[in-house]
């Protein structure tokens, strides 16, 4: 397995530049990068070699399930998390059970899409954060046999907070409602299995902590679970055999792959699968212990520098992620990046998020570069 300083290595950017973004946009590795030449050179050398590009596709489908400890037929691409939502959402009932529970700490772009399912008579519900973090009692609560679907984020994309996942899942399985988990930001630093856990649906995409590119993600659906139904939004990969090309039939295979569409976008894949092999050299359990050791470190170094740390204090409530309140998150990100750090702010918060190849040095570059900013930021007053 790969150590930190040798996992480190594989991301040359990371020479001169201190990365702290993997919770918007992976480093970019060296074998994402080989990947996406080696797809301009299927390009160039082959024109439209769909046999090698149909190969990669396999492949991408095939390392999500080893890496979520999932049967390769539970797996569906799907261009997006908010795509995988809505394949789970508009292939339900709503008439019988008509609630959805969600969270204040929910990606915006999953709530639109449980909010759109009003128009088919679905109710949304959410249950609130306190101080940043979301309680499993209050999940609880919420919960009962009204409820046709639970979403629960693994990690809060605001402040890194991580969510009661498993107690979610076990209270909705005791009152017959289905589960759906965003794993995008935890997928890639955080240990994930789909049998363990319980979950119905669980999606991901790859351009975050999974270290690869923008177009392409991952939805994960429990072999046997069936839909009210069938996906409207589909295409020619959604068929028993794409390849058959009969425009006047259409039909859905048993497994995950009935909620795909389109042509997937294929440099995605190549960066999906880049990643996920870069990520196959790591032990999960190592991997987590890494992050939460460093983020534990950001979080005691800011806050004895002063800052207002919005992630939460405890460990154990803490993802991959170290998040700041402040007046102009934006402005202050732009002045790390004339220092080449990257950031990644959103609403009132500053987001440093952590990945197996930051140090404690990436941690003390950032505490000092921001206690640099405030100083100037209060000469010019």
């Amino acid at each position: 397995m790969s150590t930190s300083e040798e996992f480190r290595r594989r991301f040359p950017a990371l020479r001169d530049t201190t990365y702290l973004a993997s919770c918007s946009q992976g480093a970019l590795s060296d074998t994402l990068a080989t990947a996406l030449l080696e797809f301009q050179y299927t390009l160039r050398q082959y024109g439209a070699p769909w046999d090698q590009w149909m190969r990669e596709v396999d492949r991408a489908r095939q390392l999500f399930a080893e890496m979520i400890h999932a049967d390769v037929n539970e797996i569906a691409l799907v261009p997006s998390v908010s795509a995988a939502a809505y394949q789970v959402a508009s292939t339900r009932d709503w008439r019988s059970r008509p609630r959805i529970i969600s969270t204040d700490a929910e990606f915006p772009s999953i709530a639109h899409v449980w909010l759109a399912q009003r128009a088919n008579g679905a109710v949304v519900s959410y249950v609130s954060d306190r101080a940043g973090v979301v309680d499993a009692e209050d999940y609880g609560a919420a919960i009962d046999e009204t409820c046709r679907l639970v979403s629960v984020p693994l990690i809060s994309y605001r402040n890194g907070a991580r969510l009661p996942v498993q107690c979610v899942i076990e209270k909705a399985q005791s009152a017959g409602a289905l589960t759906f988990v965003d794993a995008y930001q935890g997928a890639g630093v955080e240990p994930i299995n789909v049998k363990e856990l319980g979950c119905d649906f669980l999606a991901s995409g790859s351009l975050k902590y999974m270290l690869g590119i923008p177009g392409v993600a991952f939805l994960y659906v429990r072999d046997g679970i069936g839909d009210a139904h069938e996906p409207l939004a589909t295409g020619w990969f959604g068929r028993c055999n794409p390849f058959d090309f009969n425009p006047r039939d259409i039909d859905y295979p048993p497994e995950a792959r009935r909620f795909e569409s389109g042509t997937p976008a294929i440099p995605a894949v190549y960066g999906a699968v880049a990643g996920m092999r870069v990520l196959a050299a790591l032990n999960p359990e190592d991997v987590r212990a890494h992050v939460a050791e460093l983020g534990q470190y950001a979080h005691d170094t800011l806050t004895a520098h002063g800052e207002d740390v919005r992630s939460p204090a405890d460990a154990s409530l803490r993802g991959p992620q170290v998040a700041l309140l402040d007046a102009n998150p934006d402005d202050l990100a732009g002045y790390l990046a004339t220092r080449r750090i990257i950031t990644s702010p959103r609403g009132e918060l500053l987001r440093i998020a952590l990945h197996h190849y930051n140090t404690v040095e990436d941690v003390d570059t950032i505490a000092a570069a921001i206690r640099d900013y405030r100083r100037i930021s209060a000469q010019s007053f």
